[in-house]
């Protein structure tokens, strides 16, 4: 499973990062923008809000769950998450999960 959820996380970053290194390459780290544009429309923010309820939940479960099975370098996929999404934050974390649990072995 380290395999598939590393697979994942990788796929989790490339795909929405396509679709924002165009806004970004035009708008930079314009953020009122970025807000603006994302809330817009009724269904960009049902979207918003739950990305970000989500990524709440999520740091949570990182905390949590992150040190009961003793996953190292926690701080990896909360940097992913607010980097690139939970797309890329989760799974990356549940590689890192996958990985304490066997031990620190990867695959096997």
């Amino acid at each position: 499973m380290f395999g598939i959820y590393l697979a994942l996380s990788i796929l989790g970053a490339i795909l929405p990062l396509s679709a924002f290194a165009p806004w970004f390459v035009e708008h930079g780290l314009d953020l009122p923008a970025f807000v603006a544009e994302l809330f817009s429309t009724r269904i960009g923010a049902f979207f918003g809000w739950d990305v970000i309820v989500t990524a709440l939940v999520l740091f949570v479960l990182i905390a949590v769950e992150g040190a009961r099975a003793g996953v190292r370098h926690r701080w990896l996929p909360i940097f992913a998450t607010l980097a690139v999404g939970v797309s890329c934050g989760l799974p990356l974390f549940l590689a890192l999960r996958e990985r304490a649990l066997r031990g620190g072995r990867d695959f096997g």
